[in-house]
């Protein structure tokens, strides 16, 4: 059963539990280049870490790597062909799609919506 934190905006229940997106373009995590680490907008997990973002140009958060064993995946069809897309293990929230399009070492780009994510600064 998902968990669901009962301060989050529409648009955020949208993407979490629904399996939404945001607009591409509309994150302000887009322009965020401070140290830090990214936590789930839902239940706080931490994420990923900010050395491991980069700008894909696909208008939404990205990260080639995300923390161990924080997202369980599944296989979505909803474009009409095959997408990993990727839950929080912790709250079973919608975070966005896994593609084989990232930098080295990974070769993997996290798509993230940006709704999703609350960055904290590293003190």
């Amino acid at each position: 059963m998902t968990k669901k934190n009962p301060n989050l905006t529409a648009e955020q229940k949208l993407v979490f539990f629904e399996e939404g997106t945001e607009p591409p373009g509309t994150s302000e995590l887009n322009q965020e280049k401070r140290e830090g680490s990214y936590y789930c907008a839902n239940c706080y997990v931490k994420l990923f870490d900010s050395n491991t973002k980069y700008e894909s140009g696909s208008g939404w958060p990205s990260f080639f790597q995300s923390l161990p064993e924080v997202f369980e995946t599944k296989t979505d069809y909803l474009l009409g062909y095959a997408r990993t897309e990727y839950h929080c293990k912790n709250c079973g929230g919608h975070h966005g799609h896994i593609f084989d399009d990232g930098p080295k070492p990974t070769g993997k780009r996290y798509c993230n919506n940006g709704v999703c994510l609350v960055f904290k600064p590293k003190n």
